[in-house]
């Protein structure tokens, strides 16, 4: 106990005397801090205190050495411990209040108090002050674990307040700023009835086109969107998941592949490839005109665009979902209901159909999220068909700037997600779905009805034809020099885009590198901590029992609940001021990666870890392993599908996402799918596929070379004895 926390305290010690207490120009750190370490914006906590006159600096220091100075005392342990837990407490309140209430304008309470110095104001907390709150954190979970907490393991609250911290920090603190920033006055100042003014306005709940109107509101034209996409994508999923698993098609695999495809799209690239084909120019609009005298019209921009758009891009994921519910329905259930004297049809409406409810429930939510998050289909095909998600990009962006308008649009898309949770989580109750036992179930899946045979294959074959067609006009538009007007082949796009010049050894002089490399960068950097994160979390949510433990769960799954353009705009309004400052660094790109797909990692590592017997674990620690070794050494090596899952999920998301990333690139970090957005809006739309073209190949690369490095989880030795066999 007293070794761990000198360890941490003399780390915050260090960090508060070494490194720059404030984020310098050039962000965590600057080697000026080497060469002038008295300059204010490389200046240690030491130097600011002593130098520059910051003496709030000194309190939360006194408190650490406060901690040295009670471990040499003679006291109880469990009284220490509690004086070391205040210590720790009053350190990092006082560091997160001064931050907060001195900006780079000076103090915002009590400016007589701070004193003459703070009135110049002071920059967000560099890696000096982070390294000193990390500090500060450890020592405050290793005193409560000191008490008896977490069963007296340090590393279990370690990990249980650092998980917590960083949820507050990343996910509720930035949510916080979009529920204040929707009551701030013009002129200063707060009042909720700015907030309802803005909240009940007719242009976001708008119901006169169901009366005859011109046009709904935004939020009603997201609802009605997101519930069409959210109905649409679960009936074509549950009909491939029904085609895939109870019907003896020959060409399985290859369908297969064209259903998980758009996963790994740029979510604006199936609206182009659209535009390239349904269009008033397009390939399909000019042969019906030529063929049949169909007149051309722009039928693409608007609801039908979108929701076609966003069809083709979402069903996928139902599919995912449904595939493994199906598979999961017991035969011999459906055996009973046949024994019984139904049907295949009554088998199916009274007996498999209820049994995949839990699946159906949630691939209409991810649907219905999906749609309402989605920011890249509405900005190629919205036409005047307004959305939530494009309203917020335009009050950030637009000709004039409105924030508290797009904090009030924020709002409004969070609470139509979180009613989503709600009212899914109201519909399923509290009854039993469980199907899967560990006793034996023999059997075979009951045929489907010929009605819902031909049912599903007239939806899944034509549907796959058309995804085949989308993908092959994909490809045919980057290699054509102007769609629709000029198809002679051409490699331009690729050249202007990924060009290399060998004259003066290698340059890379395409347009696209920078953004290309950054992506990958940022990308490669965000997947490991995406899965460190999630499966940690998961290993507290199955193997450890906490107070607060379904709040401890809420808070992490938060952030999937939460639309990509609600985090952007969040992320913007709490890190471009201080105390903590990211805005227009690479640092907050990796961040909202993080912390928007740890979701995924959470669940795959609950579903992974609760297939793992406890006794694992209980072996581990008889045998005078700690808790950190076991996870280490046990449960991390059995863990290689769900690590698998987190890692490609959070990969292929940091690539493709659009609705977080469009407020938080920079010019210095630019990532791929802004980058795209910005060609599209110029119509260069050869330019954009070609570039998607060669995301779509990284990623299929990426994926395939993280199989082949984590491999497959080893349980037995039945493959090697197989192989012998059959060798």
């Amino acid at each position: 106990m007293k070794r761990t926390l000198t360890l941490w305290v003399v780390t915050g010690i260090l960090g508060f005397c070494i490194f720059p207490w404030y984020m310098t120009d050039s962000g965590f750190w600057s080697s000026q801090t080497l060469r002038d370490p008295l300059v204010m914006d490389s200046a240690s906590g030491l130097v600011s205190i002593f130098y520059h006159d910051r003496w709030w600096l000194f309190l939360p220091l006194l408190s650490l050495i406060g901690v040295l100075l009670v471990q040499c005392l003679p006291l109880r342990p469990v009284l220490e411990a509690r004086l070391i837990a205040g210590l720790a407490i009053f350190a990092l309140s006082f560091c997160a209040l001064q931050g907060l209430v001195i900006s780079r304008s000076g103090p915002s309470v009590f400016p007589w108090l701070w004193g003459e110095a703070a009135s110049s104001g002071q920059p967000g907390m560099g890696i000096g002050a982070g390294l000193f709150a990390l500090s500060a954190l450890f020592v405050l979970t290793s005193s409560v674990s000191h008490m008896g907490r977490g069963r007296g393991d340090a590393f279990v609250t370690g990990m249980i307040g650092l998980i917590v911290s960083l949820v507050v920090v990343f996910v509720f603190y930035p949510v916080l700023h979009i529920l204040v920033q929707a009551l701030q006055l013009p002129g200063g100042g707060y009042a909720f009835s700015v907030f309802a003014s803005g909240f009940f306005a007719s242009d976001i709940w708008d119901l006169s086109c169901l009366f005859g109107g011109n046009a709904c509101g935004v939020a009603i034209n997201s609802i009605f969107l997101a519930v069409s996409t959210g109905l649409g994508t679960t009936v074509l999923g549950l009909a491939f998941a029904l085609f895939f698993t109870r019907t003896a098609f020959p060409a399985k695999k290859l369908l297969r592949v064209l259903t998980v495809i758009p996963i790994i799209t740029p979510p604006f690239v199936i609206g182009l490839a659209l535009i390239l084909l349904f269009g008033r120019t397009g390939t399909i609009t000019e042969f019906a005109a030529d063929l049949f005298g169909v007149e051309k019209s722009r039928w693409l921009y608007g609801f039908w665009g979108i929701y076609f758009a966003q069809m083709l891009s979402f069903t996928p994921i139902a599919f995912l979902v449904l595939i493994g519910v199906v598979e999961g329905v017991s035969p011999s259930m459906e055996e009973a209901s046949q024994t019984l004297d139904a049907n295949r049809w009554q088998t199916f409406r009274f007996v498999s159909l209820p049994l995949m409810r839990p699946g159906l429930a949630n691939a209409f939510l991810l649907g219905f999220i999906e749609s309402l998050a989605d920011f890249g289909n509405p900005l190629v095909l919205g036409g005047n068909y307004d959305v939530l998600s494009t309203e917020i990009y335009y009050a950030i962006v637009g000709s004039v700037a409105d924030p508290a308008r797009a904090a009030i649009l924020a709002f409004t898309l969070l609470l139509l997600t979180l009613t989503a949770f709600i009212a899914q989580r109201t519909w399923l109750g509290k009854k039993s779905y469980a199907t899967v036992t560990g006793k034996a179930d023999s059997g075979q899946h009951a045929a489907l009805s010929p009605m819902v045979k031909r049912f599903c294959y007239g939806i899944t074959l034509p549907w796959a034809a058309l995804t085949a067609i989308v993908y092959s006009m994909i490809v045919f538009g980057s290699f054509v020099k102007l769609w629709g007007y000029n198809h002679s082949f051409t490699t331009e796009h690729y050249v202007r885009a990924f060009g290399i010049d060998f004259s003066d050894g290698i340059r890379f002089v395409g347009a696209a590198w920078d953004s290309y490399f950054t992506t990958l960068t940022i990308s490669t950097a965000a997947a490991p901590l995406t899965a460190l994160i999630g499966l940690a979390t998961a290993y507290l949510l199955v193997r450890q029992k906490f107070i607060g433990k379904s709040a401890f769960e809420f808070g992490t799954m938060l952030s999937f609940a939460i639309p990509g353009t609600v985090i952007g705009v969040s992320y913007i309004m709490a890190f471009n001021f201080p105390p903590i400052e990211l805005t227009g660094t690479s640092v907050i790109l990796i961040v909202v990666f993080v912390f928007r797909n740890m979701p995924v990692g959470v669940r795959g590592g609950v579903a992974a870890m609760s297939q793992l017997d406890k006794s694992l674990d209980e072996a581990s620690l008889t045998l005078g392993a700690n808790s950190f070794t076991t996870v280490r050494r046990v449960i991390a090596p059995l863990m290689g599908p769900a690590m698998l899952a987190a890692l490609t999920y959070s990969f292929v998301r940091a690539i493709t996402s659009v609705s977080a990333v469009i407020f938080l690139v920079s010019a210095k970090h630019n990532m791929a799918t802004s980058f795209i957005v910005g060609r599209v809006e110029n119509g260069e739309f050869g330019f954009a596929i070609a570039y998607s073209a060669v995301l779509i190949v990284t990623m299929l690369a990426a994926i395939l070379g993280l199989q082949f490095l984590i491999g497959q989880r080893r349980l037995r030795r039945t493959n090697r004895v197989e192989g012998a066999v059959a060798a």
